[in-house]
């Protein structure tokens, strides 16, 4: 129930402003009531508004009455969120001098807090020696105990490179003692108030039920926050993504058998704990995966042979991999007439029944445990056994209905196969209705009710809201050039001069750093590669760059807003420096953003259209996987300049289409558009803007 007087809210008493923003406690209230009924709320929250600090405040407040113990789970897909968060429960805690603080444990990957020498090994390598030294209790920091640092991390919010320098420096009576950061960090979990982390914490299965075991916490006492939520539903599905190749089928093939012959000889050591009955599973097993080095050549064949013409890419249906399994199956038995069941000489037909088989197989490949040579040529080298249980569990649990596709592409040595989900609700709405409820928030989560059918989040329990920006139009106009596209049948020579005349007049208009951004690295490289803008310096995003490049263009663009060399910045839309870029500083005093980017005709976007057609009409189908996504990604690259409520910025839209209905409906409907019709337009609208709005300090 909201009080009369919104200043009057529990909740605020939670809010880390001492003076609150327009639209804040709004969002506040609707989410702490939300919260209060178990309930998820769905916010479209533009920059500025504060969206941190008001999910937060009601979320505390929800957790602080709860009658048992609830944790608040805030979760981002990009580390720079972290510190967002960790700065902002410091300064709640700053204003509640007199009072309890909040407790938080902030984490990343556990490679990324490892003080091993191999957390620089790739993902799986750095996992199986993670793991390994474990085992042989060879990992020191893992087994060294450091009792009084968890208290040491809840005395204050630490931001996750603190924590780890406070291990290798925190002392146990006087000794040093160098515990793991990241096993400590989980550990600390239970007796928190608020975790932060990312996605994969709930969102993936196998992280989620290890996490939580570890943490002591309960899926049912969480309140889940999603932050930059418009990315939960694709991260869902590149989670999703496992891949097969022969290449893979083969080296499964050794390394099991490698794995078995490990267990065997273990098997003849005092107090081992293999015995004949697992070994002759594994035999088994190894026999099927032999026959399948013969049974998915023939199916990579067949998808060759079968492909349209032209075409790199098409469809596999799911009967047919699993079919290859199975035919292994098959041939496998067939081949072992003289295996007999243990204590008998009568011959066994069937180890596994054949509706246990593709469970059976994931289970053994998903146990093979070999060694791993780090130093050897093949650095990155990853258990290819591991990754044919992956894609045999995916197809196993979403195979039987159209939720899942399969998709084989000519890519490589010999082609693959790939699976791709295309419900993520699939796996998001049973973690959200086991939950104690969820606050998902984005400036770019519009419309709500779109995110809401994408997740799975049941109707009933749900509300949503799109908040007005608290940035007047007059401090972020958006300006449309009518006299330029990247539509396919309209591109050409002529085009891209007269796209680069719309940046060449920006440039003429604005003081300061401007960022521009494309559909693909391709278009990228045809509009930027051999022009020349007068004036400024151009800066081309790379897909080579490392996360050192990434982090060192704030700092090159603050170098340049303080010496006056200005700097053009070229990116891409939904690649690293049109999101997770946190342009602080009023860094940025323009944007333009070029094209629509449109996901390209493909096997995989066909299906995803029949299968959102199928759940929620045709009407939607286009809006939902094309239009919407696309003006979303645009959404997030205009609000790059705008980080604080004393920014003002000009964003210029090249392309015309967006006055087109099918495109104009996708933004929200307070946003206003000017048009211009040439350069002379765009720069004589960029010297007025500039000329009469400043950048504000903000109070």
């Amino acid at each position: 129930m909201t009080s009369q007087n919104p200043l009057e809210h529990p909740a605020i008493e939670y809010l880390a402003h001492q003076t609150p923003r327009p639209g804040q406690i709004d969002m506040m209230i609707e989410a702490n009531q939300s919260l209060s009924n178990g309930g998820f709320h769905l916010a479209a929250a533009p920059t500025g508004i504060g969206k941190t600090a008001a999910a937060l405040a009601a979320a505390i407040e929800v957790a602080k009455k709860s009658k048992s113990d609830k944790k608040i789970f805030f979760l981002t897909s990009r580390q720079s969120q972290h510190r967002i968060v960790v700065d902002t429960v410091r300064r709640l805690n700053q204003l509640r001098q007199d009072k309890e603080k909040i407790t938080l444990v902030d984490m990343i990957g556990q490679s990324g807090m490892c003080v091993q020498p191999f957390a620089k090994e790739s993902s799986l390598v750095f996992s199986i020696l993670c793991s390994q030294a474990r085992k042989s209790r060879s990992c020191i920091p893992w087994i060294t105990q450091a009792p009084n640092l968890s208290q040491r991390i809840l005395n204050s919010p630490l931001h996750v490179d603190e924590l780890v320098e406070l291990t290798k420096i925190h002392r146990e009576n006087q000794v040093l003692t160098q515990t793991c950061p990241w096993k400590v960090a989980r550990e600390s979990v239970k007796h928190a108030d608020v975790f932060v982390g990312d996605y994969n914490h709930l969102f993936d299965d196998g992280v989620r039920e290890a996490s939580l075991e570890a943490m002591g916490v309960s899926l049912s006492d969480i309140i889940i926050i999603v932050d930059e939520a418009h990315n939960l539903a694709n991260r869902i599905r590149l989670t999703m993504e496992k891949r097969l190749t022969p290449t893979i089928v083969k080296n499964t093939a050794m390394e099991l058998e490698e794995h078995l012959g490990t267990l065997q000889e273990n098997s003849n050591l005092p107090g081992s704990q293999t015995n004949g009955e697992e070994i002759e599973l594994i035999s088994w097993g190894l026999e099927v995966i032999r026959a399948c080095r013969q049974t998915f050549t023939e199916l990579f064949n067949s998808l060759h042979t079968s492909l349209p013409n032209g075409k790199d890419e098409q469809k596999v249906e799911v009967i047919d991999f699993v079919n290859a399994i199975h035919r292994a199956c098959d041939m496998s038995e067939g081949n072992s007439q003289q295996r007999t069941i243990v204590g008998t000489a009568e011959p066994k037909a069937s180890l596994v029944s054949r509706n246990k088989r593709l469970k059976t197989i994931q289970q053994l490949l998903a146990n093979v445990d070999i060694e791993v040579e780090t130093d050897s040529d093949d650095a990155t080298y990853e258990p290819d056994s591991h990754r044919f249980a992956e894609i045999i569990e995916c197809v196993n649990r979403f195979g039987e209905g159209t939720a899942m596709t399969l998709i084989f592409d000519t890519k490589g040595k010999d082609g693959k196969i790939t699976t791709h989900l295309l419900d993520p609700g699939l796996v998001s709405r049973p973690v959200f209705e086991n939950s104690s409820g969820a606050i998902l928030m984005s400036g770019t989560l519009y419309p709500p009710t779109m995110y809401a059918n994408l997740l799975g989040l049941p109707d009933e329990k749900t509300t949503s809201r799109s908040y007005k920006s608290p940035f007047s139009g007059s401090r972020r106009p958006v300006l449309l050039a009518q006299d330029v596209t990247t539509k396919y049948t309209e591109r050409g020579h002529d085009m891209t001069l007269k796209i680069r005349a719309q940046i060449t007049a920006l440039v003429k208009g604005t003081p300061g750093n401007i960022a521009v951004f494309v559909p693909s690295y391709k278009m990228l490289n045809d509009i930027f590669a051999d022009a020349h803008f007068p004036g400024i310096r151009k800066v081309t995003e790379s897909r080579d760059w490392s996360k050192q490049d990434i982090d060192g263009i704030v700092e090159l663009l603050r170098d340049g807003k303080e010496s006056g060399q200005r700097i053009l910045l070229c990116g891409v839309f939904g690649a690293r420096l049109s999101e997770g870029v946190d342009y602080n500083g009023g860094i940025l005093d323009a944007v333009a953003c070029i094209g629509i980017p449109n996901p390209p005709p493909s096997v995989l976007n066909n299906a995803l259209k029949e299968y959102v057609a199928e759940r929620f009409g045709r009407d939607l189908a286009w809006q939902y996987t094309s239009t919407q996504p696309a003006i979303n990604a645009i959404m997030q690259a205009m609000g790059r300049p705008i980080r604080s409520i004393g920014d003002r910025a000009l964003i210029l839209l090249l392309d015309k289409r967006h006055s087109d209905r099918v495109y104009a409906k996708c933004y929200p409907s307070d946003l206003m558009m000017s048009n211009t019709s040439g350069p002379e337009t765009t720069t004589s609208f960029a010297k007025r803007f500039f000329a009469k709005v400043h950048t504000t300090k903000e109070e």
